[in-house]
């Protein structure tokens, strides 16, 4: 079964050397219950170690069933102690988390085979604790520590159990108790390799060997070598298990890290918690920013959309006379013939000329100040406000200047209360107006509100109500975007006719306003603000991440003998990043999903009591969650390797 062939072992201490094992050749047969003595540093439990695949020999051959495994991978050493060595340790070496039944299911996990939890149950009873598999190692004695331990070490079925010192930490009854288990075992089949530096136990061993200054200086069989074969030795082969494809990303074992995932958070409550809190806070940053710039984005688009599509604004200019600015309009003053027009270029698709000022305006004992507009028919098409309620005025209407009007909905709120005002009479400077429409609501900004607005026939505003003779602006819808600068070519060419505009000076006396570009400029600076408060907030889930790292490489440091535990029972480095990873995925995530919580929270706060506008969107929601989920593999990647990389025997013997 297995053979040593001059093994040698040499540790470090400082600068010097110690040879713990000197050329030590031994072999072991199946069915046999073999004690290891010696006093202290006599190299009994190095030698445990390596039988177990525990640790390496620095020379020499070591063979199970033909098969040397000096050469063997770390993982493939972890293989072969998950199937063929189950161990018994003096410290127990229990997770204390988790339940007697839970402990004894450990080494399936890494085996694979989960769903046969039933064997831990089976073994659980075995050991007589059947009672007793709910509780917690902190609920139990020592002896029933140990008793969980062997169930332990017996759930994969391995030919062989591994026990060291196991009944050092006990009292004299749970000493005769563990080792008749141990008897037991052995009478069924099962190899037994025990280290103990008591006479009394090792007399209850087949045979005993002894040691000092690593060297076996006696090697003593009490009696023959039992016939019972274990029925787990039958047909075992190292070829097999080395060759068995396992992957630590099956569903029943990735579940299996999730769970234990939430049991090492929820054991340690107040630290996971402060973990949290920096991924929390930067998360929450993250989607308040986020929906602040979302909001404050749309806000502007829908107030761009009121200046219309491919739209330029022409208005009345100044030149200067011997370096004296003249008032605007003094050389060109824009005419409703001017419209006109400007209407007939190719590439020009509608026009509406204007006039603005100021009005009071009254209906039965109220009154209000507001802004008066007089525009062209094509104005709703123009400036996207084709009213909601009634209708716009017609060309007839303007051409006869009738006294008719559509109305912003803050006048609506402020003269009727806010019922429907279409059909009623109102008094603009005097002069009554029948209601006619009711522009769609186009929202406000700490300098203007675009509700408060009335607007009327541009021939009625000029020649009936402001006294002018002349338009302030004409507003020209251009047929597509691409063709912005050839219509503004021509429509420049169109004044410079009519206006008989010689000179550069006189050429200068007029503006054509391309609204287009304003829109993207205030959307590209809207974007930049909105990537900025983003990366701000970044900056917060980035010292988040940092926060998780120190706490995941405190926790590594916390559960070193568990990791040690863990890769005894043949979990595989991979098996140890992955569960380490996940932790601090799941601290993250969970973090993060509360994040987003507060992060919506705070941003309906702030435009319910700031009246700031924002808007939580799906994308803000999944990018932070992938960025929380992110650093959790970011940072929790170096604690993960670390706890990957621990030595199994350093690991189990760290204070």
């Amino acid at each position: 079964m297995i053979k040593l062939n001059r093994i040698n072992k040499v540790y470090k201490a400082g600068k010097a050397a110690v040879q713990a094992l000197k050329d030590v050749s031994l072999e072991i047969n199946d069915g046999e219950f073999v004690a290891i003595m010696g006093a202290s540093g006599s190299g009994k439990s190095t030698l445990l170690h390596i039988l177990g695949f525990l640790d390496r020999p620095d020379s020499g051959s070591y063979t199970v069933y033909d098969k040397e495994v000096t050469r063997l991978s770390e993982d493939e050493l972890a293989l072969l102690r998950n199937h063929f060595a189950g161990f018994v340790f003096q410290q127990f070496h229990l997770l204390p988390r988790m339940s007697a039944l839970q402990n004894a299911q450990l080494p399936l996990i890494y085996a694979g085979k989960r769903n046969l939890s039933n064997r831990a149950v089976e073994e659980i009873s075995e050991v007589g604790l059947s009672q007793r598999a709910s509780h917690r190692p902190n609920e139990m004695s020592g002896g029933e520590q140990q008793r969980v331990a062997i169930a332990r070490s017996l759930v994969n079925e391995p030919p062989i159990i591994f026990a060291d010192e196991p009944t050092g930490n006990l009292d004299t009854k749970s000493k005769s108790e563990i080792m008749a288990i141990l008897e037991n075992l052995n009478k069924k089949g099962k190899t037994i390799i025990m280290v103990t530096h008591e006479q009394e136990m090792a007399e209850r061993a087949r045979r005993v060997i002894l040691m000092r200054d690593g060297v076996i200086i006696s090697d003593t069989r009490k009696s023959p070598e039992p016939k019972t074969k274990s029925p787990s030795c039958e047909g075992f082969s190292c070829e097999t298990i080395l060759t068995q494809k396992h992957s630590v990303f099956k569903t029943i074992e990735f579940a299996d890290h999730i769970r234990q995932a939430f049991q090492a958070i929820l054991s340690h409550k107040m630290r996971s918690l402060l973990s949290m809190l920096g991924i929390l806070i930067g998360v929450a940053a993250v989607i308040a920013m986020l929906a602040l710039g979302q909001g404050a984005s749309e806000s502007i688009k829908k107030s761009l959309s009121s200046l219309g599509s491919n739209l330029l604004v022409i208005r009345a200019g100044s030149h200067n006379i011997g370096g004296v600015s003249l008032q605007a309009g003094e050389v060109t003053r824009f005419t409703l013939e001017d419209a006109k027009d400007m209407a007939k270029v190719e590439t020009v698709s509608g026009v509406s000329e204007w006039v603005r000022g100021r009005a009071r305006i009254a209906y039965g004992n109220k009154n209000w100040d507001t802004q008066l507009e007089g525009q062209a028919v094509a104005y709703p098409a123009l400036r996207a406000a084709i009213p909601v309620a009634g209708r716009f005025f017609n060309e007839e209407e303007m051409r006869t200047r009738q006294r008719v009007a559509v109305i912003g909905l803050t006048i609506v709120k402020e003269l009727f209360g806010g019922q429907n005002p279409v059909g009623a009479t109102i008094k603009l400077n005097r002069l009554s107006f029948k209601v006619i429409g009711v522009f769609p609501q186009k929202g406000s900004d700490p300098f203007h509100d675009q509700d408060d607005i009335v607007v009327i026939p541009v021939t009625t505003a000029m020649f009936r109500v402001l006294g002018k003779e002349y338009v302030d602006g004409i507003d020209v819808q251009v047929k597509e975007a691409s063709l912005m600068k050839t219509a503004q070519n021509e429509l420049t060419e169109v004044v410079i006719k009519r206006h008989r505009l010689m000179t550069k000076n006189e050429q200068d006396s007029f503006q054509i306003r391309d609204m287009t570009e304003i829109q993207q400029t205030l959307q590209q600076t809207t974007r930049t603000m909105a990537l900025l408060l983003g990366s701000i907030a970044a900056i917060s889930l980035l010292v988040g991440g940092i926060g998780i790292m120190n706490i995941m490489l405190v926790s590594v440091t916390e559960r070193t003998r568990e990791i040690g535990l863990r890769k005894a029972i043949g979990a595989r480095a991979k098996d140890i990043m992955v569960q380490f990873l996940v932790e601090a995925v799941v601290m993250t995530f969970s973090g993060g999903l509360i994040g987003i919580g507060l992060g919506a929270g705070i941003a309906l706060l702030l435009s319910k009591f700031a009246g700031w506008a924002t808007r939580v969107s799906v994308p803000s929601v999944v990018l932070a969650t992938v960025f929380s989920v992110g650093v959790g593999i970011g940072f929790g990647l170096w604690p993960a390797r670390q706890a990957a990389r621990l030595n199994p025997i350093e690991a189990l013997r760290y204070e």
